[in-house]
């Protein structure tokens, strides 16, 4: 359709707006300006001619007031605070399909109650306070005006003007409970760890990077945990030979309870492979140490910053990282012990393209023995013996205003598997918290969770109470997740973050969407770049690390290298109850086997109201908790002995230690290790070279 008004003006379009009527011919009485003798149409006249035979005549826009979705409502045209901020903080600028429908569901799905759209293309969403704090008020419904690109008869504001919708409602409720639990001063320190791992000695290592902390540092030490007052005791030294920065680490299945940590710095050390087999007792120091010889054992690639998992045949998967310190990626895995014949590393096109933003890329074991892997904002499932691709999953969602954003090193959220509970029928889901933006740095405020192995898997998004990014997140026994640590803005690296997030947040699945966090207490220790949340055998949290290198204009320490030791005490730890108590004669468990806890002692309820749970052994470097697992297992109860059935097979549970909990109503007992599943892969026989002490199988 094309339009001719006042002799030299010419337009085109598809429609006409603003409820444009039909007038008489004779009013288009103005001669062309390039042909006098035909009609230009005339004073608030157009000529109108098409192509289609019929005119579409759209009507003057107006709000759009109808077919919100449900609570949503329009409040009116909001004028920008004459102070030059904004309203609502966060912009999307769609040029050709703004609508208010649009702009307000974007809005919804991401959390935000507050949503308004301005100048035609853009939308903005944020919370309903935020125009209050702003100074943002209410103009004239004149004053927007603007038609919206993708819904021209609905109004998308005008300049620094907004049509505004607010949900009428609570769309998260953020639970704030009486009992928030507390931070505790623990032990002071001697390491400023990057990497920590609770042994099946219920000790605590810590690994370093060299250069961090005292001149004199070893990078390796132990904490026993209950010498913690007196000091000289509670720590021991210990060795490693290579630079451990940014390496990843898991617990093997081996009769040992070994820990092996892969990867590093630069050079050697990114190839570097280093065993600990846990010795000692509560209140015994132990006298193994970390081995270590290059190149007599070492990986096929060199890596810095990889993944480590435990596959469901129990051999140990190493995936992703790069080359050496901000060099060239590392796109592929590898598995150990490392299987016959020559190089079997396989190669990942997907982790080529998104480096470097899939760094420590979540690796988790699904039911189907298949793997989830996700990295930057994206995620697949890998079959377990060809690891080429099942099936690629939906994008992760990430900001509101930006799909670009990620979860992985170096936009760095956690994740964890959500728990397990027999008879296992339920699809397992996958849980994931915080993250960042590319370049601006702006935390995420939100957890997304799926269920890889639906037929339909979809992300659902659950706004969190703050922003986080170098997020930690630590599986609690009674089935829920503490939320710790890392900042309100920036991404990981050295002096790349700021505003630590001081506050802690409880995470309940068994809660409806939109109703799982609940505000817990506060630190006052900023816990940033290389913190650390590790699960203590009596329930209580280690709060360990933070290493951000962050200084001030002045030069001056603004994030100091961070040796204090805190504990998190969770509220079920909280309320003076006496924690249950039980005994364990077998501990090495086969899948499906009935295996008995005896002596239950109970201090509050009674035996139909306890609870049982098995949570894998892992290890916690930048968030990534690998190996972690929760499974309530089925069991029996007679009197005071019960009988707990061990998980069905290598998929819902991988060979692995356990700590064994019993749960009196909300009060875990102390937990006692057990393994399950045994050592398919024959880890306790590797390596078999001189060097390294082998625990057999």
């Amino acid at each position: 359709m094309s339009v001719c008004a006042d002799t030299d003006n010419a337009d085109c379009g598809n429609t006409l707006v603003e409820d444009a009527l039909i007038a008489a011919d004779s009013t288009c009485n103005m001669g062309c300006a390039g042909n006098t003798t035909q009609a230009c149409g005339g004073p608030n006249r157009v000529s109108v001619y098409t192509s289609t035979g019929n005119v579409t005549v759209l009507p003057v826009p107006s709000p759009l007031q109808t077919g919100l979705p449900t609570n949503w409502k329009y409040k009116g045209c909001l004028r920008e605070p004459a102070n030059g901020a904004k309203a609502l903080p966060y912009k999307i600028v769609w040029p050709t399909n703004n609508t208010a429908l649009a702009c307000v569901e974007q809005c919804a799905a991401f959390g935000y109650p507050a949503s308004g759209v301005e100048f035609g293309q853009e939308c903005y969403c944020g919370d309903q306070m935020d125009p209050v704090t702003n100074s943002a008020i209410f103009g004239a419904e004149s004053e927007c005006n603007l038609p919206c690109p993708g819904d021209p008869v609905s109004l998308c504001g005008a300049g620094n003007r907004l049509n505004y919708y607010e949900y009428n409602g609570t769309m998260n409720l953020w639970n704030t409970p009486d009992n928030i639990g507390q931070y505790e001063f623990f032990v002071p320190g001697v390491v400023v760890p990057l990497i920590a791992t609770l042994g099946i000695n219920n000790k605590v290592t810590f690994l370093e990077k060299a250069g961090t902390g005292f001149p004199n540092s070893t990078g390796a030490y132990e904490l026993d945990l209950t010498l913690v007052s007196n000091f000289s005791a509670t720590w021991r030294e210990m060795h490693v030979k290579s630079d451990v920065f940014c390496a990843g680490s898991v617990i093997l299945p081996d009769k040992a309870g070994r820990q092996i940590n892969v990867g590093g710095w630069s050079l050697e050390s990114t190839f570097g492979l280093r065993l600990y087999a846990p010795s000692g007792s509560d209140g015994v120091n132990g006298t193994t140490d970390w081995e270590e010889d290059y190149p007599a054992l070492s990986l096929q690639r060199g890596r810095w910053y990889p993944t480590a998992a435990i596959l469901s045949n129990g051999s140990v998967l190493v995936i992703g990282g790069e080359t050496g310190s901000n060099a060239s990626p590392q796109p592929n895995l590898e598995i150990l012990p490392k299987p016959p014949g020559g190089d079997t590393v396989v190669e990942l096109d997907w982790l080529a393209r998104t480096d470097p933003n899939n760094l420590y890329p979540f690796v988790l074991v699904l039911p189907s023995k298949r793997l989830f892997v996700g990295y930057w904002n994206e995620a697949r499932i890998l079959d377990p013996v060809t690891f080429d691709t099942y099936k690629v999953l939906p994008n992760i969602p990430g900001a509101v205003n930006d799909f670009l954003a990620g979860r992985t090193y170096p936009l760095e959220g956690s994740a964890m598997l959500l728990p397990q509970r027999a008879p296992y029928t339920d699809p397992l889901r996958v849980l994931i918290c915080g993250g960042s933006t590319i370049g601006a740095g702006d935390a995420l405020d939100n957890c997304v969770s799926i269920a890889p192995e639906d037929s339909n898997p979809t992300w659902e998004l659950e706004r969190m109470p703050s922003k986080r990014v170098l997020t930690c997140m630590v599986g609690l026994p009674d089935g829920t997740y503490l939320i710790a640590n890392g900042a309100t803005q920036g991404v990981a690296g050295f002096g790349l973050a700021n505003d630590p997030n001081l506050n802690a947040v409880l995470y309940d699945p068994t809660k409806p969407l939109g109703q799982r966090f609940s505000i817990l207490n506060n630190t006052i220790v900023a816990r940033m770049y290389h913190s650390e949340l590790t699960l203590l055998p009596d329930g209580r949290v280690l709060v360990s690390g933070s290493d951000p290198q962050t200084d001030n204009p002045d030069g001056t320490v603004k994030y100091p290298e961070e040796f204090r030791i805190e504990v998190y005490v969770p509220p079920y730890l909280n309320q003076g109850f006496r924690p249950p108590e039980f005994g364990v004669s077998v501990t090495d468990w086969s899948y499906g086997g009935k295996y008995t806890i005896t002596n239950v002692k109970l201090y509050q309820g009674t035996i139909a109201s306890l609870r049982i749970s098995l949570l894998s052994a892992s290890s916690s470097t930048h968030g990534n908790s690998m190996g972690a697992r929760t499974i309530f297992p089925a069991f029996t109860c007679s009197g005071t002995t019960c009988t707990i059935t061990a998980p069905p097979n290598s998929g819902v549970s991988p060979p692995a230690w356990h700590q064994l909990f019993i749960l009196d109503g909300p009060t875990p007992s102390h937990s006692k290790w057990v393994r399950i599943g045994g050592d398919p892969a024959q880890l306790g026989n590797w390596p078999d070279i001189p060097g390294f002490t082998l625990p057999g199988v």
